[in-house]
């Protein structure tokens, strides 16, 4: 009985291992034919509406395509085309964030970032921008969008797999569409509005200050000379949770990190006679990358190089005569204001004239599998009020009868479509006169543009336009200022012919790395908040190096993982003394080491986990933990830890929590234990196989997939990097740990491009993004440039041999 039992229940299982082998390779096979089909056809012929003539879109062997048309309209065509082919997804999110319609598709975790994007009217401000538009830039953005619809609606076989997952259809792109994102790109690049919320929020736990302590001037130079704001948000009797959900929950702007390196050597400095020009934009690291390499050709436009999905021209490369790159200059082009609700009507707000309605807006925010939820937002003369992202649409008095509310001024969303005219216009430029000229109808987001000519010049000018404060302004645009009050409106704009620039000056090169981009005599205020030298020190370092420079030279500057702000604090290190176990070690790693951030080296993990420990003793009791750890996202306080540590400064030494009195002594040996403590714990107790690389690596997040835990394998890409914040090879160190894992020290905003470009013989310029040209995971260009990026390599920017040409024929 037992061995018939034994036998059936054999069979069955033989039955059931049958059936589940039969099923599993059913559905390798459907899987398998879904890949096949969601991978867009790159060879053949098609035929598709509103194409004027034949459009051929040759890809080489990396992905890259060359898109060949009888007109400027057909290639732009077509760039939408190839945009929609192989990054559809992307378009998708690009769009979803500009119209604050997240939550529609990932549900009600998004919904608190629609509030703001929505509050924000970056819509309502991409329409204002399109219905100025003139009509070449008209035609050029409905050629775009045509190409992009034309792929969805009557070429693609298969959706994404994001879209299956998410159970979502694309909808038509529209010119409206890609304004918003340009909006979105500014905000990326911008953020002042940020630091005038943080000392906003300071200003009620500390004087100015020491205010200016924590968030200090550039080097050398003091502190803006304001009032007292700290009396003044006092006075108003503000509560701290003004503007609170505005800060929690808008997009990432203003990071650390986010600047970009840019250099360009006159042929007298060069081995070839001709200009060499190099670039690496420093953004969020993203899978797939922001970026998409194309090259255009039709009468009039030959042009190749960086390209971001949902834009329709080069945004940074090379034509036949020129070639140009970008740096954030990083200006103070935000202003947030306080204004001040009539107590008895919550519909008008105080003005130096009187009191004025609010202009409102009824959004309607969809949220997956929930009821559609109406949100009113407001705009004041000054922009719109961003506070209105919050239940609660303003803070002092009760929630019901709030007192205040905050505003945003941002040139960006003026009812200007200057930024994209003038991008487009720069595709066709052929001199450095004539860049420089496109660009006065620049508007945001503002950048340091470095430029040579085929004829030998060199260029730079910070593009963009940049508001004038009146004299009188004594808080100037440091801190959300009083509405109500005239003398802090903005007083037009700078004349765009006087912003920094300079042509071929006598040393014979032009480098920018978001440093103080004018001499301190310059007449003209356009920020306070540029960002740390060491990357501008250690590239005018390596410029000086070599008498004539190559493609090669340029090659190893762009890897250079030399920390010169690491050096500045080394000594203070080697000076910690602690009774760990593995102190000894530590310092015998330490003792060695230059400030080179290798990735294959202890000493640069041992010192970011000790200056992050420090930088948490030293700051985060005063500033106060919740809000301390809210911006260690967009902040290291690396300045300022410098200076305490330099000025012996006792009083940021003490903790405000504890009764003794710490000296910073103490604090650096305490910090130097605590590192230790949390390096044993991750990486174990033999220092000898410690490896910054192992902790810090470059991390390209999938939206929304990188936050599914076993999905992120298959769509996030990571990379172990060496060098830090402020090397040239930058690789922001994150000092918040990583929400889903708890991960520290990853870099998650790097050189999310390279581009090194020779004017005199371009078949030699080469590039390399940080994923792969394709956004679909099955496709094996959606990761293929990864090594080849962490190496620092690069491929050929102009056309190779067509490995697939595909023609877009008109349909009649």
């Amino acid at each position: 009985m037992l061995a018939s039992v034994q036998a059936r229940t054999m069979k069955t299982l033989k039955w059931v291992g049958a059936s589940v082998g039969l099923l599993a390779l059913a559905g390798a096979i459907v899987a398998g034919g879904y890949a096949f089909l969601v991978l867009p056809k790159v060879d053949g012929s098609l035929q598709v509406t509103s194409l004027h003539d034949v459009v051929r879109i040759e890809r080489d062997v990396h992905g890259i395509p060359t898109i060949r048309a009888n007109s400027s309209e057909d290639a732009v065509f077509g760039l939408g085309f190839a945009h929609a082919q192989d990054r559809l997804w992307q378009l998708e999110t690009h769009r979803r964030i500009g119209s604050g319609r997240l939550a529609e598709a990932f549900g009600a975790p998004a919904l608190e970032s629609d509030k703001f994007l929505r509050a924000l009217g970056v819509k309502r401000a991409a329409l204002a921008q399109w219905e100025r538009a003139s009509p070449q830039l008209r035609a050029t953005m409905n050629a775009y969008a045509a190409g992009i619809n034309a792929f969805a609606t009557q070429a693609m076989q298969a959706r994404p797999p994001e879209f299956l997952l998410l159970g979502l259809q694309f909808e038509p792109w529209t010119p409206q569409d890609s304004f918003a994102w340009a909006i979105m790109m500014a905000w990326d690049l911008g953020g002042n509005w940020r630091t005038e919320m943080l000392r906003m929020r300071l200003a009620l736990k500390m004087p100015v200050e020491r205010i200016n302590e924590l968030i200090p001037p550039y080097p050398g130079e003091k502190p803006l000379p304001t009032a007292d704001y700290a009396a003044l948000f006092r006075g108003l009797r503000l509560d701290g949770k003004l503007g609170e959900q505005a800060w929690l929950h808008a997009p990432p702007s203003g990071v650390e990190g986010v600047g970009s390196n840019n250099w360009v050597v006159s042929g007298s400095n060069t081995e070839s006679g001709k200009p060499l020009l190099a670039n690496d934009p420093h953004l969020k690291l993203s899978a797939p990358a922001l970026w998409y390499f194309a090259r255009l050709q039709a009468p009039g436009l030959h042009v190749a190089g960086a390209t971001m999905p949902g834009l329709p021209n080069i945004v940074l490369g090379q034509n036949e005569s020129l070639a140009w790159g970008f740096t954030n200059t990083g200006p103070d082009v935000q202003d947030l204001y306080i204004e001040r609700i009539k107590p008895d009507d919550p519909t008008l707000y105080q003005t130096p004239q009187g009191w004025s309605r609010f202009e409102t807006f009824t959004e309607i925010l969809k949220v997956k599998g929930q009821p559609d939820l109406a949100l009113t937002v407001r705009a004041t003369r000054h922009g719109p009020v961003i506070s209105d992202a919050g239940i609660a649409q303003g803070l002092t008095g009760p929630k019901e009868r709030p007192g205040y509310a905050l505003a945003l001024r941002w040139t960006a969303l003026d009812a200007d479509p200057g930024t994209l005219e003038a991008s487009i216009e720069l595709n066709g430029a052929k001199t450095v006169t004539q860049f420089v000229q496109a660009l006065a109808r620049y508007v945001a987001p503002m950048q340091n543009m470095v430029v040579a000519d085929r004829d030998g010049h060199i260029g730079m000018v910070s593009a963009g336009r940049v508001p004038l404060r009146k004299p009188g302004n004594d808080l100037k645009g440091q801190v959300p200022a009083p509405g109500w009050d005239a003398r802090y409106d903005w007083d037009g704009f700078l004349d765009p012919a006087l912003t920094p620039r300079e042509v071929d000056p006598p040393r014979g090169w032009i480098a920018t790395a978001n440093q103080r981009i004018h001499a301190p005599e310059y007449p003209h205020y356009i920020t306070n908040e540029w960002a740390a030298p060491y990357r501008q020190q250690r590239i005018e370092q390596l410029l000086a190096a070599k008498p004539r420079h190559s493609l090669d030279s340029l090659r190893e500057m762009q890897a250079d993982v030399v920390s010169l702000a690491t050096q500045r604090l080394l000594p203070t290190i080697r000076r910690a003394r602690s009774d760990h176990v593995l102190a000894v070690a530590a310092q015998q790693q330490l003792a060695g080491f230059d400030g080179t951030m290798r990735a294959d080296a202890a000493a640069p993990l041992i010192f970011w986990a000790w200056a992050r420990q420090l930088t948490i003793a030293l700051f985060g009791d005063d500033v106060g933990p919740a809000m301390f750890e809210r911006t260690l996202e967009n902040r290291s306080f690396r300045d300022a830890l410098e200076g305490v540590l330099e000025r012996g400064d006792e009083r940021w030494c003490d903790r405000q929590d504890t009764p003794e009195i710490e000296t910073c002594a103490q604090q650096v040996d305490a910090a130097f234990t605590r590192a230790l403590d949390e390096l044993a714990a991750q990486h174990g107790t033999d220092i000898g196989k410690w490896k910054w690389g192992a902790a810090h690596l470059a991390r390209s997040e999938h939206r929304p997939l990188s936050s599914v835990a076993l999905l992120a394998p298959w769509f996030e890409l990571r990379t172990p990097v060496g060098g830090d914040t402020f090397t040239v090879n930058v690789s922001r160190v994150s000092l918040r740990p990583l929400a889903r894992t708890g991960e520290l020290y990853l870099d998650e905003h790097g050189p999310s491009l390279r581009a090194l470009y020779d004017l005199g013989d371009p078949s030699k310029s080469r590039v390399m993004h940080s994923s792969g040209q394709s956004g679909i995971a099955f496709s094996p260009l959606y990761r293929s440039f990864v090594a080849a990026w962490e190496r620092v390599d690069y491929v050929p920017l102009w056309s190779q041999t067509p490995h697939h040409s595909l023609t877009l024929a008109p349909r009649q």
